[in-house]
């Protein structure tokens, strides 16, 4: 009888909205579910992480075959996508590595210092930035 009384007034303790000091798993990063449903097959779930997949071994076979430039710049061009992609979709299944801030900072700014590299690469350089030259002199030579 006392069991069941103190069952019946009690009430379960209001949970906190805050992170406990010591946690004991990850949380599922900000957009890490399915790109579609569940329904379609996996490949199809996480297009997102697939184009900028491929996109980075086109990339990489253009390398391979001697187009260092155009390789590179594909590479950098999909990596920019990547960062794209986690700023437009809700969801990007496997993108998502972090917080969205963290997934689009990383995937800019590497596929952008990519993008600059594969343009300013010699012989022969799309683009002349002249404090690059200076930074260069410096250090290397």
């Amino acid at each position: 009888m006392a069991a069941e009384a103190h069952s019946e007034g009690a009430s379960e303790p209001q949970r906190s909205r805050r992170f406990p000091t010591l946690t004991r798993d990850t949380a599922r990063p900000e957009g890490g579910g399915r790109a579609t449903s569940g329904g379609y097959p996996a490949p199809a779930r996480q297009w997102p992480l697939l184009s900028v997949m491929g996109g980075v071994a086109v990339g990489l076979l253009l390398v391979a075959l001697d187009a260092f430039r155009i390789g590179a710049l594909v590479i950098g061009l999909s990596l920019l996508a990547g960062a794209v992609l986690r700023w437009a979709l809700p969801s990007v299944g496997m993108l998502a590595v972090r917080s969205r801030f963290t997934d689009m900072l990383t995937y800019g700014v590497l596929g952008f210092v990519i993008v600059m590299l594969s343009l300013m690469v010699q012989p022969k350089p799309w683009i002349h930035i002249p404090f690059l030259d200076d930074i260069v002199h410096f250090t290397v030579r």
